[in-house]
C-alpha cells in the first residue's frame, strides 16, 4: 500500500524560507521519479518540482526556479522541497507524488502560508 506522509510546513514570513518533508512508503522509492505539487486556495493542482529516481536530475516549474530546490534521500525514502524568498502566492497545500507530473495527492498534504 502506498502511503506518502508530509511534513514541515507552517507559517511563515514573505521572504522566508521553509523546508518540507515527505517519507514514502510501500514501493520501491529509490526507482521512483517523486514530485512535489501543490493546491492553492480556489485553484487547481499545480506540478511545483520533479527529480529523478537518484537525484541527478531535478525539474523546476517557472514559479519555483531559482527559489525552490528538491533532494532526496533513498537511504531514508524521503523526498524535500526547500523553499526561500517565499512569496504570498506560494502560499498552498503542498503534497508530494510519485511521478514527474501531476497525479491525485495520496496524502494529506503540509500547508505552507505565507503571510506577514
Amino acid at each position: 500500500q502506498v502511503q506518502l506522509v508530509e511534513s514541515g510546513g507552517g507559517l511563515v514570513q514573505p521572504g522566508g524560507s521553509l523546508r518540507v518533508s515527505c517519507t514514502a512508503s510501500g514501493f520501491t522509492f529509490s526507482f521512483t521519479y517523486m514530485s512535489w505539487i501543490r493546491r492553492a486556495p480556489g485553484k487547481g493542482l499545480e506540478w511545483v518540482s520533479a527529480i529523478s529516481p537518484g537525484g541527478g536530475s531535478t525539474y523546476y516549474s517557472d514559479s519555483g526556479k531559482g527559489r525552490f530546490t528538491i533532494s532526496r534521500d533513498n537511504a531514508k525514502n524521503m523526498v524535500y522541497l526547500e523553499m526561500n524568498n517565499l512569496k504570498p502566492e506560494d502560499t498552498a497545500l503542498y503534497y508530494c507524488v510519485r511521478g514527474r507530473l501531476v497525479t491525485a495527492p495520496v496524502g494529506q498534504g503540509t500547508q505552507v502560508t505565507v503571510s506577514s
